[in-house]
């Protein structure tokens, strides 16, 4: 598959990636035991200038996976517990009269920090969540008539809670398609749970330094966008969309944007799998946690208990794989 003409990225940038990414996810899961694909992917979204949505049952560690993300990253870190009482002010801003300078004086909120974790972001009202919408697309904020830049990196993880339906307001599409990845927790296996309980066995919480720098992770972030993609490669992402939309059980299918946002998720999943150029194995590795919270199933499909990731795999199976750089 690998194309015989010089890949973008030089082999030593992808070693200096891969051994960063090796670190900070390293780090990590000294708190997320027994969860290296979450990790991974978790990172794998934030080197990729995107936003990540966590959707679990409670107690599996969504909450915990964000902040040791963050903790490992020598970045600033906002937070935000969205309830139904909370105004878009109170995750953006507001501006306060001062009386001594007898002017407004911006109080910025908690975006304006490099990751912002949001839990439980389906509890706020659709006008508090459509706060976000600006500053994840545009990344920026918008008050009192005055645009104001974020920070790089940026990124938003929001956590929800699956099961729970009462009191809480459901993403719009809109809303989720900011959602570069969509990732799940699950429960520890026995070995696991076992780790998890030796290190919560003492009084003392485990805190995590930083192993990166906001430098270190915007070079990698750069490093993504020159990894090799084969032009074949390019027409199988193109074929595997096109095939989900003439899918009788999807209802909506892959979109020009998913596409995008698959095929730079797969160079970063290459360079840390150790390699600069992609491979197929690569787009199907990360094509849930990126298509699987933007198709629609059919309503047929829905009663008959598909799953988003089942048919995917269903698209997949009738798109014959590249055999060569082409």
């Amino acid at each position: 598959m690998r194309n015989h003409t010089a890949p973008h990225t030089h082999a030593a940038d992808a070693e200096v990636f891969r051994q960063t990414f090796e670190r900070i996810t390293a780090n990590v899961e000294r708190i997320i035991c027994g969860k290296s694909d979450a990790v991974g992917l978790s990172l794998m979204c934030l080197l990729c200038d995107g936003h990540l949505l966590i959707e679990d049952v409670p107690g599996v560690g969504k909450t915990s996976l964000a902040k040791s993300l963050a903790a490992s990253i020598d970045v600033p870190f906002g937070r935000i517990q969205f309830t139904p009482d909370v105004l878009p002010s109170d995750v953006i801003g507001v501006s306060v009269w001062d009386e001594r300078e007898r002017a407004f004086d911006f109080r910025p909120g908690a975006l304006f920090s490099s990751i912002v974790l949001v839990d439980e972001i389906n509890r706020a009202s659709p006008k508090t969540q459509a706060a976000l919408l600006e500053a994840m697309q545009e990344r920026q904020v918008t008050t009192d008539r005055t645009t104001r830049l974020l920070g790089e990196p940026f990124m938003v993880v929001a956590t929800q809670n699956p099961i729970e339906h009462e009191g809480t307001y459901p993403l719009p599409e809109s809303q989720l398609d900011r959602f570069l990845m969509r990732v799940s927790i699950g429960y520890p296996d026995a070995d696991a749970a076992v780790a998890v309980l030796e290190l919560h066995s003492g009084t003392a919480d485990i805190t995590l330094a930083p192993v990166a720098t906001a430098q270190e992770i915007l070079a990698m972030t750069r490093t993504v966008t020159e990894v090799h993609v084969a032009p074949a490669l390019r027409r199988y992402i193109v074929a595997v969309a096109d095939a989900s939309r003439r899918r009788g059980t999807i209802s909506l299918g892959i979109s020009p944007r998913a596409t995008l946002d698959l095929q730079r998720v797969a160079q970063a999943h290459a360079l840390a799998a150790g390699r600069n150029y992609v491979v197929p194995d690569d787009v199907k590795a990360v094509s849930e946690p990126v298509l699987g919270h933007r198709i629609r199933l059919s309503p047929d499909a829905q009663i008959q208990g598909l799953t988003p990731a089942a048919a995917l795999r269903d698209v997949f199976d009738t798109v014959a794989m590249p055999t060569s750089a082409g």
